[in-house]
């Protein structure tokens, strides 16, 4: 598969829930400050990605799930698990279309 097939998750957070996101993840030092800086480098890799030919497709995530998700695999609310749980919603989400 070439990147042009390539169709990737986008954990999408609400803003809202961002502060929360922060305070459960075990990486929040690495990650925006606010939900502002969050969006901004959140949308140039959305646009990055869109340049090399790879669709990226928001996830709405809703943090208090992704926080049940993780304690039910026994993992750390990380970037990796952002990504894993971003990844099989898009899959959950997509109808073929």
């Amino acid at each position: 598969m070439n990147e042009s097939n390539l169709i990737v998750g986008i954990a999408w957070y609400r803003p809202e829930q961002y502060e929360l996101l922060r305070a459960l993840s075990a990486d929040a030092d690495s990650m925006a400050n606010t939900y502002e800086e969050w969006l901004v480098g959140v949308t140039k890799t959305m646009d990055d990605l869109r340049k090399r030919g790879i669709v990226a497709r928001r996830v709405d995530v809703d943090v208090k799930e992704l926080a049940t998700w993780c304690q039910q695999r026994s993992r750390p609310l990380n970037g990796e698990a952002r990504s894993t749980y971003a990844a099989e919603n898009l899959k959950s989400n997509d109808h073929g279309t």
